[in-house]
């Protein structure tokens, strides 16, 4: 089973019998369709890619709004035909999964929002309040080292969460349930593999 992509919907919370409460990220996965499936004779290796979010007007070469393509071993190939949906049914047995999106972009950050810095001093006289302070050495080597830490772009990056477990299953409204939180804005890409 190579995965699944999915729209995320929101966070919520699931209340168990003994009064614990778990916070739950609930993610659409609608059936995913296999377009293509590669070969290792044909393409060099094994592979099949899926289709997710069908368009409202599909041209003749594209169908789906999102394609994504999932590497398996040579033999799973064999597995998969074009055509074939993918769908939650697959991880009812799954208790842990790995998650894949993009969080959320927040423009250009000082260093306190970026790599919670702590701030200056507030007092009269002070003029260090949110600044980064002091990043280069003296005359050598003369400039600032790589990978300083520095106000710049923040967020809108690729985030992998691996061994999220699944808290709630729901193959016939296409809804799954992942223990925590997702990165990334409601109605995002979300791909789901099995860990």
């Amino acid at each position: 089973m190579p995965g699944i992509l999915g729209k995320k919907i929101g966070m919520t919370r699931i209340i168990q019998d003994n009064g614990r409460v778990i916070p739950i990220t609930v993610v659409e996965c609608q059936p995913n369709t296999v377009t293509q499936v590669k070969t290792i004779e044909k393409d060099g290796y094994p592979a099949i890619v899926l289709g997710f979010s069908k368009l409202k007007k599909p041209t003749k070469t594209k169908k789906f709004k999102t394609l994504k393509e999932f590497k398996l071993a040579g033999e799973q190939s064999e597995e998969y035909k074009a055509g074939d949906a993918i769908t939650l049914e697959r991880f009812k047995e799954v208790e842990t999964v790995n998650v894949v999106s993009v969080s959320k972009g927040k423009g250009f950050q000082g260093v306190i929002k970026r790599h919670n810095f702590s701030r200056g001093p507030e007092s009269h006289g002070s003029t260090h309040h949110r600044e980064p302070g002091s990043v280069g050495a003296c005359t050598k080597p003369g400039r600032v080292a790589k990978g300083k830490k520095l106000p710049g772009r923040h967020g809108g990056k690729q985030v992998t969460l691996k061994g999220v477990k699944i808290s709630y299953l729901d193959s016939n409204r296409n809804l799954i349930g992942l223990k925590g939180a997702v990165p990334g804005p409601n109605g995002s890409l979300v791909t789901i593999t099995i860990s």
